[in-house]
């Protein structure tokens, strides 16, 4: 195997943040409102589509489609079982602090703006009282007559299928139905990529085939804001009042996106992320929710299934499994050879069946985890392929899983090697300082310069990728002699390892927050060694703490390589890897224990029964996320069968993206 790893020996959404825990602020956004301690109050928020008497529930060739008949089951359910939906005027209220919202809250949505609004739901909302809202597409709301289209994969549509301006009027006059836009014309895909997948248009920076070159971000952002005044003036025009509310198709935002809503006077947006939204009175108002998260009701959804989700417990943890993927496996320089490659590994995860893959963003072919080109457009690194975007969006699209980019923290070789020097995490030799590479070539964080070019990759790498998590590489780390950037003027002196280690972190937090930029709801992991957690002060020699890296990240990736670490016997390390792990707070929940398939010192593939093996004692000794690095899908490597049965878990058959 060619890569080496070193040895080392739902959601809770807080209002004016990203919509995702432990997120930050998206750009543009708002700080978090000064809080007032004396009054919390939780909403959730459901996302229903078209409404039907003849719904064949799972077989339906429209999966968001939901039958009249079950509608009123659900709002039954509601009524019997203390949830109580709200309106608009009730979310800005409770957020002026001038009322609280109600214990059960819920927002009812109703997208895309079909005729059964009308026709099946109205009615209801007056019958039960329901408060809702309804997100109308522009473009086809003004469509002529003689108008259709091809409505999520399902067949053609016509101008009839969906309400009239006259019937939103009648609607909104109610007063139970809020109207939202769900843009003018951004309910569709555009050219994301060279390699032709049409990717969601309101984040995406469309690939022009002619000129082979991205939309500029003035153009970008000239695109949405020109979309969103459209629409909001359309809807203003027709019915008397712009919209408050932007519903983002497919439930992509970015926090430029998000600063235009805004500034159009749109302080509310949702997104499709399922989970609970927590809303904390304010002393003073903010701004408004950015991509509040919903629910999305699929396959005509039973009662109990919808109540499963509604009641289950914010500290629910599911079960994470990871397969962890060399980019440099599927390019290839003959364009055709790399399809098959990419065809392999679609094909390999989708029987594989994980949660997550953790996918190579930056190329790699020597094996020393230094990245000297990227699978990316940016500005400071060659670019090896225009790759990661394609598969990324395959892997998410046509398999289901969730992506994080696998990137280097420090650890980038930038073409100038006088600049490399400069900008170098360095060690002290008498009174000089000299570039510290054991093994990486890591750009200090202590050099304003290094710290802004890395922030700029990771913000292209957002600007150009959709992806739903970043892993950052086991390069990121800082040994007990180093690193004498910290204080060029006096030789000899280091930062302390508490020092080191809080560096580190900050600069992973930054960079983060750069990526939401684009990708808000973006996750965070970060690779840790094991002898970190097996003994904490190995972080003098590492600068990584494992309870610090609990607390910051989504998931802490512990390197569970027993064969790495020289282990006597595997079992056993192993053993005791999860019983540590388990004493501190939250450590099971946290960690994705990432087993070795490749036995390095040799090298040989570690056998499929014994990776599995691994796998199921994992389990047995309590730990909840595992994975393993490397999948060697072009030989098949661990066999597919084997590994399968140990990795595979039953997800949430309605998640949806």
């Amino acid at each position: 195997m060619k890569r080496m790893l070193r040895s080392g020996g739902v959601w809770l959404i807080l209002l004016g943040l990203a919509a995702c825990a432990g997120t930050g602020v998206p750009e543009g956004a708002v700080s978090p409102p000064v809080q007032d301690a004396r009054e919390t109050a939780t909403f959730q928020v459901l996302s229903y589509h078209d409404v039907r008497d003849d719904i064949t529930d799972d077989l339906d060739p429209d999966r968001f489609a939901v039958s009249t008949e079950r509608l009123v089951e659900h709002f039954e359910w509601f009524r019997e079982n203390g949830y109580i939906p709200v309106g608009v005027d009730d979310l800005l209220a409770a957020e002026r602090g001038e009322r609280p919202l109600p214990e059960g809250a819920i927002l009812l949505t109703f997208d895309d703006g079909l005729r059964s609004v009308y026709t099946e739901v109205f009615p209801l909302l007056e019958l039960y009282e329901y408060p809702a809202v309804v997100a109308v597409v522009g473009a086809w709301q003004d469509a002529p007559e003689d108008w259709s289209i091809e409505y999520d994969g399902i067949g053609e549509v016509t101008r009839d299928d969906f309400v009239s301006w006259d019937e939103l009027r009648e609607m909104q006059a109610s007063g139970l139905v809020e109207v939202a836009t769900h843009s003018h014309d951004l309910h569709k895909g555009v050219l994301g990529n060279p390699f032709g997948n049409e990717q969601p248009a309101a984040v995406t920076r469309i690939w022009d085939p002619e000129s082979r070159s991205y939309e500029t971000e003035e153009a970008y952002r000239g695109r949405i804001r020109a979309d969103l005044e459209l629409a909001s003036r359309r809807i203003e025009e027709e019915l008397g009042q712009a919209p408050r509310v932007v519903v983002w198709p497919y439930g992509e935002f970015s926090g430029t996106t998000e600063a235009i809503a805004r500034d159009l006077g749109m302080p509310i947006s949702l997104g499709l992320q399922p989970g609970e939204r927590a809303l904390e009175v304010a002393t003073e108002p903010s701004s408004g929710f950015a991509g509040v998260p919903r629910y999305v009701i699929t396959a005509n959804q039973s009662v109990p299934d919808l109540s499963w989700f509604l009641r289950r417990s914010d500290t629910a943890v599911s079960p994470v499994r990871v397969v962890h993927v060399d980019l440099d496996y599927v390019y290839d320089e003959d364009p055709a050879q790399a399809e098959r490659n990419l065809d392999a590994l679609l094909d390999r995860i989708q029987a594989l069946g994980p949660t997550t893959v953790y996918l190579q963003a930056f190329a790699d072919p020597s094996g020393d985890g230094n990245a000297r080109e990227l699978y990316f457009p940016n500005r400071h690194l060659p670019m090896r392929a225009d790759l990661f975007n394609r598969v990324a969006w395959q892997l998410r699209t046509r398999v289901g899983v969730e992506v994080f980019a696998w990137m280097p923290l420090l650890a980038f070789v930038l073409p100038d090697e006088e600049l490399n020097d400069r900008l170098a995490v360095t060690r002290w030799e008498g009174d000089e300082r000299v570039p510290s590479r054991p093994d990486y070539y890591r750009l200090s964080p202590w050099a304003p310069q290094a710290r802004q070019i890395i922030g700029e990759i990771y913000e292209d790498l957002a600007r150009h990728a959709a992806f739903d998590g970043i892993l950052f590489h086991d390069d990121a780390y800082l040994s007990d002699h180093e690193d004498a950037t910290a204080f060029p003027e006096e030789p000899g002196r280091l930062p302390d390892t508490e020092a080191r280690t809080r560096i580190l972190m900050e600069l992973t937090h930054e960079v983060a927050e750069i990526a939401r930029r684009y990708r808000p709801v973006v996750k965070t992991a970060r690779n840790l060694y094991a002898r970190v957690v097996l003994e904490p002060h190995s972080e003098e020699w590492f600068s990584q703490n494992f309870e610090a890296s609990l607390a910051q990240y989504d998931q802490t990736a512990v390197m569970a390589m027993p064969y790495m670490e020289e282990a006597s016997n595997a079992n056993r390390w192993l053993d005791r890897l999860v019983e540590v792990v388990r004493q501190v707070p939250g450590g099971l929940e946290g960690t994705v224990f990432e087993l070795q398939a490749v036995d390095w010192r040799e090298p040989r593939p570690i056998p499929a029964e014994e990776l599995a093996g691994w796998m199921y004692r994992l389990e047995r000794q309590g730990a909840i996320h595992f994975g393993y690095y490397p999948d060697d899908f072009i030989q098949g490597l661990p066999d597919l069968e084997t590994i399968r049965r140990a990795l595979s878990v039953e997800r949430d058959p309605w998640r949806v993206r």
